[in-house]
């Protein structure tokens, strides 16, 4: 039965599921994977922990999909993997040694209770995936990156850096979307940013980037960029959008979430006639809003766009002094203080708005539960996936 046994197939998805342990599954996994294959070493980098979870969190959602009949997203989410993995030089004989591995590690683990109905269900699987992956790479006809030099940095706050890059080429990306970065400092580790500014035929790319607590890459990025510094990037994924004609527009930032939607707004600027837009823009400190400025000049000259500073505190740290003064001169809505979920939803639910969310997952999962809470539709909210 293969693909269709149901049965089967949630035997594997349990076992892969990392809500269920499935450590030692995957570790196993990547264990005869590097002992049969050396060269798929070097294409991950030395702490495997994070990479172990995510490959274990997607093995599991691809079964659940199957399991529910589901072909469609599956498909195309393996087809993208396909083409984005052409960064890290994955060859084809990669996916050969990929699939053997992983089923044997299924086949060991679940040695107890293997039976021709799992063996079948997990051939097909691991076919299927490596199958997909494999043939949208040979597809693919352009480069699988681009690379860049850094032309310059801004230290905007403590925790955050405007870097400024010329590409090598010109890289296509719709306003919205958002690549993968590898930098000098950690190569191998790439990290999701979104193009603050839409593509420019010249090549120029901005990137806001946060650097998170615990964030190997990301307090790299902000602390030791430098000029000349030589980049890496993938090509663009996401489907963040305004719909011009589905009517006006809620957009929630939350701090360096500011660059997709202020690079969709960017975009919206080219044209005479737009829905209406109000963006919240928060951050902890009233200096975190380090990017008014630039949005007071985009509304000065916008009247569809309206923008609401947000911070959680009334008053700077004293090391604010330290970093350029974002106060914008006066045209914007008066700042509001408090957390913004909650400011957001004091002015209602939004539920007649398209409403776009952009920031870190825990911000994102708020405002989403404070909308809906409200009574904003769940089918008219959208954000990229929820990464830190």
């Amino acid at each position: 039965m293969g693909l269709d046994d149901r049965d089967a197939l949630a035997v594997l998805r349990d076992a892969v599921d990392p809500r269920h342990g499935s450590d030692a599954l995957i570790a196993d996994f990547y264990t005869r994977w590097f002992a049969v294959d050396l060269s798929a070493r070097d294409l991950f980098p030395p702490d495997m922990a994070r990479q172990r979870t995510v490959f274990a969190q997607a093995l599991s959602w691809l079964l659940g999909e199957l399991i529910a009949q589901r072909a469609e997203e599956p498909v195309a989410f393996l087809a993208q993997l396909g083409r984005d993995h052409r960064k890290y030089g994955v060859t084809q004989r990669h996916y050969d040694t990929m699939g053997d591995a992983l089923y044997a590690a299924m086949h060991h683990r679940l040695a107890g209770q293997w039976s021709d109905r799992l063996a079948e269900a997990a051939r097909d699987t691991v076919a299927l995936a490596t199958g997909v992956m494999r043939g949208a790479a040979e597809a693919e006809e352009g480069p699988p990156y681009c690379d860049g030099t850094v032309i310059e940095r801004i230290r905007a706050t403590r925790d955050v850096s405007v870097v400024r890059l010329q590409l090598d080429r010109p890289l296509a990306y719709h306003p919205g979307q958002y690549v993968t970065v590898q930098v000098p400092q950690w190569p191998r580790r790439w990290r999701y940013l979104s193009p603050a500014i839409p593509a420019e035929p010249s090549g120029g790319i901005e990137f806001h980037i946060r650097s998170v607590p615990g964030g190997m890459v990301s307090t790299a990025i902000v602390n030791e960029t430098r000029v000349g510094d030589r980049w890496r990037l993938s090509n663009p994924h996401g489907g963040l959008a305004v719909d011009r004609d589905g009517g006006d527009v809620l957009m929630v930032a939350g701090s360096t979430g500011l660059a997709p939607l202020r690079t969709l707004i960017m975009d919206m600027t080219r044209f005479g006639v737009n829905p209406r837009v109000h963006l919240f823009f928060g951050g902890r400190f009233p200096c975190d809003l380090y990017d008014l400025p630039t949005l007071w000049q985009i509304a000065s000259t916008n009247p569809w766009l309206s923008v609401t500073p947000v911070s959680e505190y009334s008053t700077d740290p004293p090391w604010a002094a330290d970093y350029p003064d974002p106060t914008p001169p006066r045209g914007l809505h008066v700042r509001q203080t408090g957390r913004l979920p909650d400011v957001v939803t004091r002015y209602g639910n939004w539920g007649d708005r398209q409403i776009l969310i952009c920031g870190s997952a825990a911000m994102t999962e708020a405002t989403r539960a404070a909308l809906i809470a409200k009574g904003a539709p769940p089918e008219r909210i959208h954000h990229d996936p929820l990464t830190d």
